[in-house]
Order: structure tokens, then C-alpha cells, then sequence
């Protein structure tokens, strides 16, 4: 039983003794309660957030998503930075500091730059967030517009933005909280930002043909356009790129500097889809079967509703040509609307029908022959 006793008035002299033990002058239970405080104000942080999560999570239910609902899941996870920021700047207080000290005054002054820049960074990182609520109105406007580029200059626009709050954030902490001379450092990347602006050249470039293409609008978004080699419709624009989707369906990646600096064919803006074609009939048909067989083609292309009757494109049916083994007659005609599928479709059943017309005429259709004379002597 003695012991015992001994053993625990030991530890709890252990005890003490390590509690009282000073370093700069504070106590290990200061320390203990600096950690207390910052583990204090990360609960709360989460409290808080969870707190403004679930209600806007309640409200977006209820009314649907709006700029409030926006607004207040934005702001949770920066909420949280400030909440941990101000439990940084409030763990020192427990802290003593011996002004005559330097070292002591240092690590009081090292300790509020931590708080001051954890603070800068929460209000930056709200900033960053807030940028959700500007495109959301943004979205509005765009939907407003008949032009479908405009939804897709939204989120350009929105990583402009966010890259230039993040820039602004780096040089504010560093000239004002850290108090460095941001003109000397970046005097001093000159050198290496003149190589970087050289090796970086084409993305530049690309940029500037991005800034090109919203400017001129030579294609919406959806648009089947031709550029170079490739044909699709486009399926995004982008600070560096545009993309285009084959009709093979390959997705094609062309730099926008490519794209300024060539001829783009819109396909998608025609307001109809020219076909051209030539069909052959025999020698054997004759006077009155080639005329008949333009009349047949003429009437065939005015019974088809989506073949274009403007006067400006009239269809157009000659006999053109003495072929070397058949008579040919030019045929041209305009599907509107200019939908490529339709067109194909129409272009089938004029097909088809000039093809019973001409068998109930008994009307031929030619195919490259040749006849041979063999003299024998």
C-alpha cells in the first residue's frame, strides 16, 4: 500500500512537473490550450458549414435553385477558411510574449502573418466561389441571345475570371501581408518570363484566335462547318482550341490560330442544299423519248413539296450533252429546309420516281458500252 502511494505521488509530480515545464517562458498548458483553441474553431467551422449547407439545401427544395441558394453554397467552404483563420489569431492569446525579446516578439508577428494570410486566402477563396452567381446570370443573359456561341463564351469568361481573382489574391498576399516587393520579383523573372513568353508563343497565339472567334462569330456552336480537311459540327470552343466532331465521329482538336488564319466553309448557315446529277437514257430513245423524259424529270421535281420553288433557284432539267454512249440530261434542284438527312431522303424518292416513270415509258438508262465491228476478209 505504501508503494502505491509513492508511485502515485510520483506520477502526479511527473505530472506537474511536465505541465509547469516553460519554453520562451509559457508553460506546456499554454501550448495545450493554443491547440485547444485551433481545434475549437475547426468544429465550429464545420458546424457552421453545416449549418449554411443544409439550409440552402431546404431552400434550393423548396423554391429551386436561385441566386440565393447559389449565394449561400458559395460562401459555405470560405466560411469555413475564416472561422479556422480567426481561430489562428485567437490561439496566441493564451501565449505569452516578452517584448524585450526579439525572438519572442518574432514568433507574435510570424504567428499574425499566418492568421492575416489564412484570412486573405478565405476572402479570396469567396471571390473565387462567388463567380458561380455571376455566371448563373450570366447563363440568363446568354439564353436570352439567338446565338449559341454565346453559351459557350460563359465559361470562358468565368475562368478568366477566376485565374484573375487568383493572381490578384497571390500579389496582394505577397505585397501587402507578407510585405515583399512583388516589382523586384518580377523584375527578377524577366529573364525567365521573356523565355516563357517564347516557348508559350502558340498558346498565346491561340489565345488571341480565341479572342477572334467570339469576336467574328464565323460559327455557332452545333454549326457544321468545314475547315481544312475536317467537316462536323462544332462541339466546343475554347481558350486554346476548338473541337469538332467528325461524321465519321472523330472528335477533332484544331488550335484557334489555325482556324483564324484559314477559311472556315459554314456549312450549317446554308438556307438550302444544292444537288446536281446527270442522268444517261440511250441513243436508242430517240427524239420523242428524250423529250418526253425531260417533261418526266420536270414533273417529278415539281411534285416534291421540299424542293425549293423560289424563282431566285428554280430547278433547272436540259438535255446538255451527246455523251460518247449516251444522251444526258442535266438535272438541278434545292431542298429546303437544309436539313442533310432530309436531302437524302428527298433525293431517294425523286429517285425512285423518275426511275417507274421512265420504266413505264420504257425509257432506258445508259451505262458505258462499247461496240466492235470485226472485219473479216
Amino acid at each position: 500500500m505504501t508503494v502505491s502511494v509513492a508511485t502515485m505521488l510520483a506520477d502526479a509530480q511527473w505530472w506537474s512537473n511536465t505541465i509547469s515545464y516553460e519554453i520562451e517562458g509559457n508553460t506546456i498548458w499554454r501550448f495545450l490550450l493554443m491547440l485547444l483553441v485551433v481545434v475549437a474553431a475547426m468544429v465550429a467551422g464545420r458546424i457552421v458549414q453545416f449549418a449554411i449547407s443544409g439550409y440552402a439545401g431546404r431552400l434550393a427544395r423548396k423554391k429551386g435553385e436561385s441566386p440565393v441558394t447559389l449565394l449561400l453554397k458559395a460562401i459555405v467552404r470560405p466560411l469555413y477558411v475564416a472561422v479556422f483563420a480567426g481561430g489562428v489569431f485567437c490561439a496566441k492569446i493564451p501565449l505569452y510574449f516578452d517584448d524585450e525579446k526579439g525572438i519572442s516578439m518574432a514568433i507574435s508577428d510570424g504567428w499574425t502573418t499566418i492568421a492575416r494570410v489564412v484570412a486573405a486566402i478565405a476572402v479570396a477563396y469567396a471571390l473565387y466561389r462567388l463567380v458561380d452567381v455571376i455566371e448563373y446570370y450570366l447563363d440568363r443573359l446568354a439564353g436570352k441571345t439567338e446565338t449559341t456561341l454565346d453559351d459557350m463564351l460563359v465559361p470562358v469568361v468565368r475562368k478568366a475570371m477566376r485565374i484573375t481573382i487568383a493572381i490578384i489574391a497571390v500579389i496582394f498576399i505577397i505585397d501587402n501581408i507578407l510585405e515583399q516587393d512583388v516589382q523586384s520579383i518580377l523584375l527578377g523573372a524577366g529573364v525567365g518570363g521573356v523565355a516563357i513568353a517564347l516557348a508559350a508563343k502558340d498558346t498565346i497565339a491561340n489565345f488571341f484566335g480565341s479572342i477572334t472567334i467570339f469576336a467574328d462569330r464565323p460559327f455557332q456552336m452545333g454549326e457544321i462547318v468545314k475547315i481544312g480537311e475536317h467537316r462536323g459540327p462544332v462541339e466546343e470552343v475554347g481558350f486554346r482550341s476548338t473541337r469538332i466532331r467528325t461524321t465519321e465521329g472523330h472528335l477533332v482538336t484544331i488550335p484557334n490560330s489555325l482556324i483564324v488564319s484559314t477559311s472556315v466553309e459554314n456549312i450549317g448557315r446554308r438556307p438550302f442544299i444544292r444537288r446536281t446529277s446527270n442522268l444517261t437514257i440511250t441513243y436508242d430513245s430517240g427524239h420523242a423519248k428524250t423529250s418526253r423524259a425531260v417533261e418526266i424529270v420536270k414533273e417529278v421535281l415539281a411534285g416534291v413539296p421540299e424542293i425549293n420553288t423560289d424563282p431566285d433557284r428554280p430547278s433547272r432539267v436540259y438535255f446538255s450533252d451527246f455523251n460518247d454512249w449516251s444522251l444526258n440530261i442535266y438535272m438541278s434542284y434545292w431542298v429546303k429546309p437544309p436539313d442533310y438527312w432530309l436531302y437524302q431522303e428527298v433525293n431517294e424518292r425523286v429517285n425512285f420516281e423518275i426511275m417507274k416513270r421512265f420504266e413505264a415509258e420504257q425509257i432506258e438508262f445508259a451505262f458505258p458500252t462499247q461496240t466492235l465491228y470485226v472485219k473479216k476478209d
